[in-house]
């Protein structure tokens, strides 16, 4: 098994982050990968808190939105973080939940643009220079960051096309959503690859996972996390591409009617099977073998939150 790491959405209390961290760790991941969701917990202090309680796990702030946060904001929470833990900060940029820009009243036209610019303008600022900038959405006359220059790598969180070859033209690489089978991942990647042209970049994809010898006992937390993600109509190739015979409509429907019988009809073994990695640890090694041979460097799995299922399921898979 190649490099692991461990995703976490803000939705338990933040003074549970600290025992998270030691546990991710201590299981052996490489990364804690700590989303940014309008309306949750603060990403940066939790990260802060993440980064005090560990010594050398490396933390990521994904995916920061430029939408809501300048990306000038954005330099500086990450720079601010690598100069108290210097070498262990990563910095992910992406568009944003659109309910969440929605209910926040953040309008979010011209995504590519908007996040170009704001990974150029976060690469200028980690150099350590002043920075002219003139964009169409983004104007920085002059100024520079008073931390000096930091390495901090940025990554794109992607999953159109065009999203996704920009992560290897301006980015260090691409993040792939959760729920993204296999098959699919390999060709997000390709277009990753193609934008980078020959340089070296590195590559990571969430994955859903839960470790228990009754598949159906493992499936159950992920469920309905995998219903919101594959009701939206840009999954249809992905679904596709997993090759189960998963209805979008008749998901939409029980999701919008909260009918969690049939829900769990849908999202059955078939469905889970594609598009996230739950069964016993000999069967998930071997989904997630499936995810590091589609070309990502670094799995990160997600839909645990309690130290100790972290700490068992990293050294189950580790």
């Amino acid at each position: 098994m190649s490099e692991l790491g461990l995703a976490i959405d803000g939705f338990t209390p933040a003074t549970d982050i600290a025992g998270q961290a030691k546990a991710a760790e201590e299981g052996g991941a490489q990364t804690l990968w700590i989303a940014t969701h309008l309306f949750q917990r603060d990403p940066v202090a939790l990260a802060s808190a993440a980064l005090a309680a560990t010594k050398t796990l490396k933390v990521a702030l994904m995916a920061v939105s430029p939408f809501s946060v300048h990306p000038v904001y954005a330099a500086m929470s990450a720079a601010t973080l690598d100069e108290l833990f210097p070498g262990r900060v990563v910095l992910s940029l992406g568009v944003g939940a659109p309910n969440d820009l929605k209910g926040a009243g953040i309008e979010s036209d011209r995504p590519l643009l908007t996040i170009r610019e704001a990974t150029e303008i976060c690469r200028e600022m980690f150099a350590g220079d002043a920075v002219h900038f003139e964009g169409e959405k983004f104007r920085i006359s002059g100024r520079r960051l008073v931390n000096g220059a930091r390495e901090i790598p940025i990554f794109l969180a992607a999953s159109g096309p065009r999203m996704l070859a920009l992560g290897g033209t301006h980015a260090d690489g691409a993040i792939v959503s959760g729920a993204t089978a296999a098959p699919f991942v390999k060709t997000c990647l390709k277009r990753v690859t193609a934008g980078a042209g020959g340089r070296s970049i590195r590559n990571y994809g969430i994955v859903y996972t839960c470790i228990d010898p009754d598949q159906d006992k493992a499936i159950a937390p992920v469920r309905r996390t995998l219903a919101f993600i594959l009701r939206g109509e840009h999954h249809a190739t992905n679904i596709e591409m997993g090759g189960s015979a998963l209805d979008q409509d008749q998901l939409r429907q029980a999701f919008s009617a909260q009918d969690w019988d049939e829900l769990e009809k849908i999202i059955g073994p078939e469905v889970a099977g594609a598009h996230a990695a739950c069964g016993d640890a000999a069967y998930v090694r071997n989904r997630l073998s499936e995810y590091f041979s589609a070309g990502l460097d670094q799995v990160i799995i997600s839909g645990i939150a309690d130290p100790d299922e972290i700490r068992s399921t990293l050294r189950a898979l580790l």
